[in-house]
């Protein structure tokens, strides 16, 4: 058998995964409610109503600060959901407190499927993307799944649909990332210091 050459980017992959895992606690939760001023004062976030988010996994930068302060503002909240038939796809559900919730093939909590929650992607206003890494012309590497990419490319094609936007670390950033031409940029992706706009 044949040793697997690893690609740049899934070297990328390997080590920005390991510098946001190893922040400290106390470095996470500084981070997040950072990442909440920047927020607050974007305005994507603060003229729109129906906002797509997902839950914090594998040492991504806390979401959590950014759903209470939308929840408290009166705006809608959604997650996705591994589409159950259409492979590779996502589904979206309005997100409450008390949202029953279940955890999906990789682990991650998303809300039980349940059709009357659905929201369809062309309702979103917009969509924040998690990301492993992102670059100085808004290029994002995913975790590989192509989920976002598949959700975002009516946006990528004809800028139509609900307009995305990242969150990250800012450990998350590198210069450079070698893309593919399935690759969606962002045209915006926040981090605690920051709001890098393309």
């Amino acid at each position: 058998m044949t040793p697997q050459l690893v690609t740049p980017r899934q070297k990328i992959r390997q080590q920005i995964r390991l510098q946001r895992q190893q922040l400290l606690p106390e470095q996470q939760r500084h981070a997040s409610l950072q990442l909440l001023k920047q927020v607050q004062q974007c305005e994507q976030f603060i003229a729109r109503q129906h906002i797509a988010l997902y839950l914090t996994n594998d040492g991504e930068i806390s979401t959590q600060p950014i759903i209470d302060w939308l929840w408290q503002s009166g705006k809608s909240v959604y997650l996705p959901v591994l589409h159950p038939f259409s492979k590779g796809h996502l589904l979206f559900l309005h997100y409450t407190p008390s949202t029953p919730m279940r955890k999906n093939r990789y682990q991650i909590l998303e809300p039980t499927l349940d059709v009357r929650a659905v929201k369809p992607v062309n309702e979103l206003d917009i969509i924040c993307t998690p990301l492993v890494a992102f670059d100085n012309s808004g290029q994002r590497l995913g975790m590989g799944g192509g989920y976002y990419d598949r959700t975002l490319s009516q946006w990528h094609q004809h800028k139509q649909g609900p307009y995305p936007l990242g969150l990250a670390h800012d450990c998350q950033y590198v210069e450079q990332l070698p893309s593919e031409q399935w690759d969606v940029p962002l045209p915006k992706i926040i981090t605690p210091s920051k709001i890098h706009c393309w």
